[in-house]
C-alpha cells in the first residue's frame, strides 16, 4: 500500500513538470490566455484581403505592410497599386500615393474607384482642375451609380467655381495658432 501511494505521488509530481502542467493531458484551447499558435499546415490568407481588412479598421500602416507583401507575391498589378496608393492616402502621404494611383489607372483604365482615389489625392494637393476631370472620368465609368464619386465630383466642381477670384475679391489670410493644435484663419486685409 505504501508503494502505491509513493507511485501516485511521483506520477503526480512528474505530471506537474510537463510544459502545460497537469492540464497538458487535455488542455482546453478556449480557456488559454495566450494567442493561438501558428498552424504550419494551414492556408495563408491573401495579403490584399488582410490589407483591406486593416484599412477598414483604420490601421493604414499595417495595411501598407500587408499590401507590400501582396506586391511581392503577385507583382505590381493594378489592384496592388491601387491598394498601396489608398493606404498611403490614408496615412496622408499624398506625394507617395499619387504615383501609385496614376500607375493603377494606367494599368486598369476602366476602374472607377482608382480614378476616384486619384481625384481625392489631387483635390487634397490643391490641383482642383485636374481633380475635376479625374472625377468626371470616374463618374462616367461608374455610370453615376456611386454616391461617393458623385459627391466628390460635386465638391470638385464647387471648389473649381469658387477658386476663380477677381482682383477685387482676393484677400490676404493668416493662420494663427490659438493653442495646442488649434488654429484660426484671420483676414489680414482692411
Amino acid at each position: 500500500m505504501k508503494q502505491a501511494l509513493w507511485a501516485i505521488l511521483i506520477l503526480t509530481q512528474l505530471a506537474a513538470c510537463t510544459a502545460g502542467g497537469p492540464s497538458a493531458v487535455g488542455p482546453d484551447p478556449d480557456s488559454s490566455p495566450y494567442a493561438p499558435g501558428l498552424d504550419p499546415h494551414g492556408d495563408a490568407v491573401d495579403g490584399l484581403t488582410v490589407g483591406h481588412r486593416l484599412m477598414a479598421a483604420g490601421q493604414f500602416e499595417l495595411a501598407l505592410e500587408a499590401f507590400t507583401r501582396a506586391a511581392a507575391e503577385q507583382g505590381l498589378n493594378g489592384e496592388v497599386l491601387m491598394a498601396l496608393g489608398s493606404a498611403n492616402l490614408g496615412l496622408g502621404r499624398l506625394h507617395q500615393s499619387e504615383p501609385m494611383l496614376r500607375r493603377a489607372v494606367k494599368a486598369e483604365p476602366e476602374w472607377a474607384e482608382a480614378w476616384n482615389n486619384l481625384g481625392i489625392v489631387l483635390i487634397e494637393k490643391g490641383e482642383t482642375a485636374e481633380a475635376t476631370e479625374v472625377f468626371r472620368r470616374a463618374y462616367a465609368l461608374d455610370n453615376g451609380q456611386s454616391d461617393s464619386i458623385r459627391d466628390n465630383l460635386r465638391l470638385a466642381l464647387a471648389k473649381l467655381d469658387n477658386s476663380v477670384y477677381g482682383p477685387e475679391v482676393e484677400q490676404e489670410y493668416k493662420i494663427v495658432r490659438r493653442g495646442h493644435g488649434d488654429y484660426l484663419i484671420r483676414n489680414t486685409g482692411s
